[in-house]
């Protein structure tokens, strides 16, 4: 048999018989057992009832988080000209044509798509690649700059119908969780692709990065 730390063990002790609870006590302990020595993120894990790997049933988009994610975000922006100029003014991070460097969020002007498009091996995997539907592939980067620094998250489904994020910190108040979260998942629902049939949302589950999950009952979470 496993053994774990006290920390661990008390937090398996807390969590143990807790499942599909209310929102509110799903933020509670999670937030109650992220005793970490680094302020852990809590994320949240939503299970879908469709198929990615057909187009109708793709669940894809961008939700601005009421009190953001506690992230410092890195930004690339991918332009010329006056454009680079309004990116660096809103606060990218990295601005160029063909420069490579570490970040969080990458923003390219519909003209440097091709450049882009050649980075799609690297991009794709970590989920990077500018996309016009989420609004990273425009000629209005400083709005896109701002709303990616602002606390914006991607969301996307992936195999099996996952759809994972960071929802904020373990030091945010109860109630800044909560409003993320409810944010988060609402943002989720209404990204409901047409191909999606029967039951959309499965299971919600909470965890902190260090600590156990606890799933969440939808209703409370979707304000139904």
């Amino acid at each position: 048999m496993a053994k774990f730390g006290k920390r661990t063990t008390a937090a398996r002790a807390a969590f143990e018989g807790k499942n599909n609870v209310k929102v509110t006590e799903a933020v509670s302990l999670v937030k109650g057992s992220a005793t970490a020595k680094f302020d852990e993120t809590i994320e949240i894990a939503m299970v879908l009832g469709v198929d990615p790997r057909h187009a109708d049933q793709m669940v894809r988009g961008t939700v601005t988080l009421p009190h953001g994610t506690g992230k410092t975000v890195r930004v690339a922006v991918f332009a010329r000209g006056d454009k680079a100029d309004e990116a660096k003014a809103a606060g990218a991070d990295i601005v160029g044509a063909e420069d490579l460097i570490d970040f969080d969020w990458c923003i390219a002007t519909p003209d440097m798509m091709g450049i882009v498009g050649r980075l799609g091996k690297i991009l794709g995997p970590r989920n990077l690649m500018p996309n016009p539907r989420v609004g990273t592939v425009t000629p209005d980067v400083a709005t896109a700059v701002k709303d990616a620094k602002g606390g914006q998250v991607q969301f996307r489904a992936e195999k099996a119908g996952v759809v994972h994020a960071g929802i904020g910190k373990a030091s945010f108040s109860q109630e800044q969780l909560e409003e993320n979260v409810k944010a988060f998942v609402d943002a989720v629902q209404k990204a409901r692709p047409a191909g999606a049939k029967g039951t959309y949302m499965k299971k919600v589950n909470l965890t902190s990065t260090m600590g156990p999950g606890v799933s969440v009952d939808i209703a409370s979470a979707t304000g139904n």
